[in-house]
């Protein structure tokens, strides 16, 4: 995969913005069991509270609460809040906020107070406050009910401040055991009960704690939706550049992989098969697009909310960070099971797609031998072998992540009952609030399902980085025919001289030759024909001049200059070829016919297609030279489709012809009107005809024989009859003593 980095290059900016999304995602789904955690504890069970010291109390209830407290921790107090008198001008400024202060004395915390000192002061004077009476009414064996000792959100002051001439006639003393249990209590819970008074005391001040309770609940639930459209747009951010990104590697990893393949000699074709070619092509590049669409957003949205979802959940609850660590370890050891058991099968796969590609390829192309032969059956036992194969392969991978799933859920039930038992527990204890157990049980499930998306992550890079390393091989496949770095040009001319100088050919692997020692020349305005036996090196030797392979030795010129110093597209455009096979392209006949001369006139390709004696069917057609093609030109006969392969060739008019064993599916008569309309057209032109038969060849001006890659004759048709055996004995195979002479 890392061979294929570089095509993400043009999209760093696009992946920028990407992270930032996804970090600003992260941050709000981050966010939501915070403020979730708020609504429960401040919201709902404070009444939106959120200050554990309150802005202003009366003063009879603060000099209440004094009587608990240490000098310094009266002294902090004192330091801390500012009388406003009942009926000041002051008390007219705090008479919406605060009602009581029109008749009596209050205390307002002041801006620039110690909020820490404050906070420890209130608190312990509380709890010293609960405490005491607790002792007082165990000692004397009476009901502490209104006193607060059992229930701080049902304080009646007005008992309190009864109370207040007994109690300030105790000793300080008195208090001390109640102090020391104070000081004992978590921070947690004086946190708690002092947020308890606090609403005690707004309600003495005349605070509506409902309103002040719905417009928190109101704020704070405005957040979380704002948060919530804020990771939505972020979302939707991320989904489009994803595929955008992906959509670009993937049209370019295919042009890049087309691109190459079409500059591919016979070599690198011999190396892939088409069946390979295509599926890499095709499946191979959608494998590395869908994991680039998933893989941008979980790559890096799964550890941003595994880490963060650690951090928030241990921040949330110190001791039950084990649970989380448990889950990790299982999560861990889990994937890399599925790991082990899934990723040999991936490298398979791709292997079956192929296998799979090439049987249906085969069958569909093969049609009509499979029907001449009668082995349906056979086929359909093959192609069915085939398919089970890769079938079994992906069960096999969707067997592992089909148990992969239940596993997690399974895990993250589990992991819910221990987070409900522990905090249940802690809850009772007053170590840890509702809204923070439940806020822990969310960050908990973020960190599992970040994990169970890298687990997916795992599963999707074998397979595409499997399907990477096959785009890579292509791409990385240097084809054995290539430009010269200094390349030499035609004159602007080319007369089309071919010249064959002591040429030996050896296939890539083979162990001998396939062609020793070809030396001849092909002039302009002549016909050399090349005759022999099946495998005597008849086409290599004409594949050899358009450079389809380039020669072991020896070398080939035109007009005196080395084909492989002259660029191939250069080279090409001045030869015409019709290979052995055929081969039409889905479109009409006229659109084949100029296949290879798209500026070519209507005049041109007629005449082309007269020559080739192939006017007389397409005239025939409904529709003429706008009659449809087929793919691989299925609609028209074997002879139909040579004629035009031959009229495509011609259209071009190149200074070389190249007809490589073209004229086979011809009958002699249209084999004979097509030679001699043939010899007239090429005018000046060198033309090279590979044949079977000797009638298509006796009138050419030179004929070579070749057996096992060696010439054993040259000469014309008279002089080899005379003088090389080899000649003489196909003519005298195909034609009669009377057709000889």
């Amino acid at each position: 995969m890392t061979k294929l980095a570089r095509y993400l290059k043009p999209y760093i900016l696009p992946l920028v913005f990407c992270v930032l999304f996804l970090f600003g995602q992260a941050m709000c789904d981050l966010n939501l069991p915070n403020l979730m955690s708020d609504i429960v504890n401040v919201g709902i069970q404070q009444s939106g509270i959120e200050e554990t010291v309150p802005k202003a109390v009366s003063a009879k209830g603060m000099n209440f609460l004094k009587l608990f407290m240490t000098e310094e921790q009266k002294s902090a107090i004192e330091q801390s809040y500012t009388q406003v008198s009942a009926g000041s001008s002051e008390a007219e400024a705090y008479s919406n906020d605060y009602p009581l202060v029109s008749t009596e004395d209050i205390l307002v915390l002041r801006a620039d107070a110690d909020t820490e000192a404050v906070e420890s002061s209130y608190g312990q004077g509380i709890m010293t406050f609960v405490s005491a009476m607790k002792e007082m009414a165990e000692q004397e064996g009476a009901s502490t009910e209104g006193t607060g000792a059992d229930d701080l959100e049902n304080v009646d002051f007005s008992k309190l401040y009864e109370m207040q001439p007994m109690l300030e006639q105790l000793p300080s003393s008195y208090f001390d055991s109640a102090r020391e249990s104070a000081g004992a209590v978590d921070s947690s819970l004086l946190s708690q009960m002092g947020v308890v008074v606090t609403k005690a005391f707004y309600e003495e001040l005349g605070i509506d704690t409902g309103a002040l309770q719905m417009a928190y609940i109101l704020r704070v639930g405005l957040y979380m939706l704002l948060l919530t459209l804020a990771g939505a747009l972020a979302t939707i951010g991320v989904g489009l550049l994803a595929s955008r990104i992906a959509a670009g590697v993937a049209r370019a990893l295919r042009h890049d992989v087309f691109s190459r393949v079409e500059n591919f000699g016979s070599r690198e074709f011999d190396e892939y098969s088409t069946a390979s070619l295509i599926t890499r092509t095709t499946n191979d590049v959608m494998q590395v697009q869908m994991l680039l669409i998933i893989g941008i957003r979980m790559i890096c949205y799964a550890p941003i909310m595994g880490i963060g979802g650690v951090v928030m959940a241990v921040n949330k609850s110190v001791s039950m960070s084990w649970i989380i660590a448990i889950g990790v370890v299982v999560l861990i050891g889990l994937i890399l099971l599925i790991y082990v058991l899934v990723m040999p099968k991936f490298k398979i796969v791709q292997k079956l797609i192929d296998r799979l590609n090439l049987v249906t390829r085969e069958n569909l192309s093969g049609m009509m031998v499979i029907r001449a032969f009668g082995t349906q059956q056979f086929e359909e036992k093959r192609f069915d072998g085939a398919n089970k194969d890769l079938t079994q392969n992906n069960l096999y991978i969707n067997r592992a992540m089909t148990f992969m799933m239940p596993a997690m859920m399974f895990m993250m039930n589990i992991i819910t009952l221990i987070i409900v038992w522990v905090g249940g527990h802690q809850i009772e204890q007053s170590a840890m609030q509702v809204g923070d157990m439940m806020a822990f049980m969310q960050y908990a499930m973020q960190v599992i399902m970040s994990f169970l998306m890298i687990a997916m992550m795992f599963i999707m890079v074998p397979r595409a980085a499997v399907s990477g390393e096959r785009i890579a091989e292509v791409l990385e496949t240097k084809p054995d025919v290539l430009d010269a770095k200094a390349p030499v040009h035609f004159p602007e001319k080319v007369r089309g001289e071919v010249t064959f100088d002591d040429v030996s050919f050896r296939y890539n692997k083979a162990e001998d030759m396939a062609l020793e020692h070809i030396t001849f020349t092909a002039r302009p305005g002549q016909t050399t024909a090349i005759i022999g036996s099946t495998g005597s090196g008849k086409s290599t030797l004409v594949n050899l001049i358009p450079r389809f392979y380039d020669v072991t030795e020896g070398r080939i010129c035109i007009d005196g200059v080395d084909v492989r110093a002259v660029p191939q597209h250069e080279l090409r455009e001045n030869i015409s070829f019709v290979p052995q096979k055929g081969v039409l392209f889905s479109g009409t006949i006229e659109s084949n016919l100029s296949y290879g001369s798209p500026a070519a006139s209507k005049e041109a390709i007629e005449k082309a297609a007269e020559v080739a004696q192939a006017k007389e069917f397409i005239e025939a057609k409904p529709e003429g030279y706008e009659e449809p093609i087929s793919q691989g030109g299925d609609n028209v006969s074997g002879g139909q489709k040579q004629r035009l392969s031959i009229g495509r060739a011609l259209t071009k008019n190149a200074p070389i012809y190249v007809f490589d064993d073209s004229f086979s599916a011809l009958d002699f008569k249209t084999d004979a009107a097509l030679r001699r309309a043939l010899k007239q057209y090429t005018g000046d032109a060198a033309v090279l005809i590979v044949a079977q038969r000797v009638s298509t060849i006796m009138n050419a001006e030179q004929i070579l024989v070749l057996e096992d890659g060696r010439i054993v004759g040259r000469g014309t048709h008279k002089e080899l009859l005379q003088n090389c055996s080899t000649y003489r004995e196909i003519a005298m195979s195909q034609l009669s003593e009377e057709e000889l002479k």
